[in-house]
């Protein structure tokens, strides 16, 4: 038996495997673009599906499909957003720019389902794709799928290790060590104060990306080929929208000016902009734990991170921060991956951003990994490591630092010259404040105590 098919479209004949859902324009893409042998997300596939349903709902609503259409084409789609027939959707990520083969990849596969199942000629362009365009269907589906993701992916994690970090903040409140800036020593600080920066950056990081992800709300569709809406009713992107919102759950409305959405795709630059935030914190919390986990003996040796493998292939016992090294290498995946998507934003020509699936792709794969990430950071690093309180605690009073506190009542320069001599002779700074600053060791005590410093409550 063959193992093709022979479909057509308007360029001709095209050989499709036989067992294939798809049709001629989608084997054509498979065959012109062999980039990546990366397909489109999923979600985006999903995003799609959902475009194709409450647009038939909308056509539908307007007496442009029959119910039986109508239906049969809604079915079709809700299997693809349950992710049935994930394997029919082979395009490269790397297609033309308009995402006009993976609008057909879809198109082609709800007929075929809907053939296949109920015996029904459902056209992919006259029918699955009434009212529509590849040029306001892949804008939106960027839209739909980034939105979804942020809501239903990040910002869960995101919560999720702003929980973890909180678990160890409030038991950690009264946990003094060593503040440092430039790397060197500091005044102090606790642990609970430390860790609250961390949940404070993400806390500010979800506010952004919800500000982000209200300008995603606002879709294109309705659009069409250039902005117009030539081939679409004038009711069509208003029913549209209504059966969105009612099938997604989620608050899409209908953006004003379509040839905004589609000639540029400034909404999901915006967002690609918050991730790469989202990552550039990520990366500060997983620095500052190798940091104090460094060690552990001729380090900072602060706390001890989870031991969840063999760090060498050669030293025997060695163990490594492996949790915020994998976390760094996914925000620096995410931060190159922004910095694409700022590339693809310029190339807006006229009345069609030329790299759409570029932008749907790495969107969701910067999701993904910030996603992944965090609940790594969460699950594996933040929720067990142990705290070293010997070290933080012998460090802290040693450190000549704390003669800081000292300048309002000595000066800054006689204060200097104790640090100075405490540091070149080893001895604890109280002691030789104490011969030098003409003050009491109780006074000394009161106001070099470190977890006093911390609240800054010395008086």
């Amino acid at each position: 038996m063959s193992q093709f098919r022979i479909e057509t479209d308007s360029l001709g004949d095209v050989q499709v495997p036989v067992d294939a859902l798809w049709g001629a324009q989608t084997q054509r893409a498979v065959e012109n673009f062999p980039v990546s042998g990366l397909a489109m997300p999923a979600g985006f596939i999903a995003a799609v599906a959902h475009i194709k349903w409450a647009a038939a709902e909308a056509n539908a609503s307007l007496g442009l499909l029959e119910n039986e259409q109508r239906d049969a084409i809604v079915s079709a789609c809700q299997t693809l957003i349950e992710g049935e027939y994930a394997d029919q959707f082979p395009v490269d990520r790397y297609q033309t720019g308009s995402g006009t083969s993976t609008n057909m990849n879809v198109n082609e596969v709800v007929a075929a389902i809907i053939r296949q199942q109920q015996g029904m000629n459902i056209h992919p362009n006259d029918h699955v794709n009434m009212s529509q365009s590849s040029n306001d269907v892949i804008p939106t589906a960027i839209h739909i799928s980034a939105a979804t993701a942020v809501q239903e992916r990040l910002i869960p994690a995101l919560t999720h290790l702003c929980g973890a970090i909180y678990g160890q903040e409030s038991r950690l409140a009264e946990q003094v060590k060593t503040g440092r800036t430039h790397l060197m020593d500091a005044m102090p600080v606790t642990l609970g104060q430390e860790l609250r920066t961390w949940r404070e950056q993400i806390l500010a990081c979800k506010a952004r990306l919800e500000t982000a992800m209200d300008e995603l709300l606002a879709v294109p569709q309705g659009g069409t080929a250039v902005g117009t809406g030539v081939n679409a009713g004038p009711e069509f992107a208003g029913q549209f929208i209504r059966f969105l919102k009612a099938n997604t759950g989620y608050s899409f409305r209908e953006l004003e000016h379509k040839f905004v959405g589609q000639s540029a795709v400034d909404a999901p630059v915006a967002l690609s902009g918050q991730l790469r935030g989202v990552a550039i914190v990520l990366t500060k919390i997983a620095n500052d734990l190798r940091w104090m986990n460094s060690g552990p003996i001729h380090g900072l040796a602060e706390i001890s991170l989870p031991a969840l493998q063999p760090g060498s292939s050669i030293m025997p016992g060695k163990v490594n921060p492996v949790i915020p090294e994998s976390v760094a290498m996914a925000a620096a995946q995410v931060m190159g991956l922004d910095s694409t998507v700022a590339i693809a934003g310029q190339s807006g020509n006229f009345q069609l951003n030329v790299m759409l699936p570029l932008v749907a792709a790495n969107l969701l794969d910067m999701i993904a990994l910030l996603s992944n990430a965090s609940n790594l950071l969460a699950d594996k690093a933040i929720h067990g490591f142990t705290v070293n309180a010997k070290n933080l605690n012998e460090g802290v009073g040693r450190n000549p630092v704390l003669v800081t506190a000292l300048n309002p009542e000595i000066g800054y320069s006689l204060a200097a010259d104790i640090a100075k001599e405490a540091y070149a002779s080893g001895r604890p700074v109280i002691d030789v404040a104490e011969e030098r600053s003409g003050l009491s060791r109780e006074r000394l005590e009161q106001l070099m105590d470190p977890l006093k410093l911390t609240h800054q409550e010395v008086t």
